[in-house]
């Protein structure tokens, strides 16, 4: 009796190594970046190429002075779904707040999104 059970236990030992010898971890695609830049970095990018230029204060923030061409979606309006305000997903999108807390939060958002170019 003894013998049939280390048989079987040699067998089921064998059977698990055996099926693990094709393990493969699976491999998580890098997760989006965005990219953060300085002021000056931010001012080249207006100056020399098609930028959407958000800014996520809120309204009343916006409306007491904001980059001049900038379009307003406040932070706590941008959530899982694709924004009506910006179409394009491969736009190059530079966001910005006071702090620079809340345009954070908004790029990794609207990263998770779908959005591709994404700068803070």
């Amino acid at each position: 009796m003894t013998k049939i059970l280390i048989i079987a236990l040699i067998v089921l030992i064998l059977l698990v190594f055996s099926s693990l010898m094709n393990y493969k971890p699976a491999t998580a695609e890098p997760a989006a970046v965005y990219k953060r830049i300085s002021a000056e970095e931010a001012f080249d990018m207006m100056q020399q190429s098609q930028v959407i230029i958000v800014d996520v204060r809120t309204r009343a923030e916006f409306e007491s002075g904001h980059i001049q061409g900038a379009i307003n979606i406040p932070n706590e309006h941008i959530g899982t779904k694709p924004l009506q305000e910006l179409v394009d997903f491969d736009a190059t999108l530079l966001i910005y707040c006071r702090s620079g807390a809340r345009s954070a939060q908004a790029a990794n958002k609207l990263l998770r999104i779908g959005y591709t170019d994404v700068y803070d």
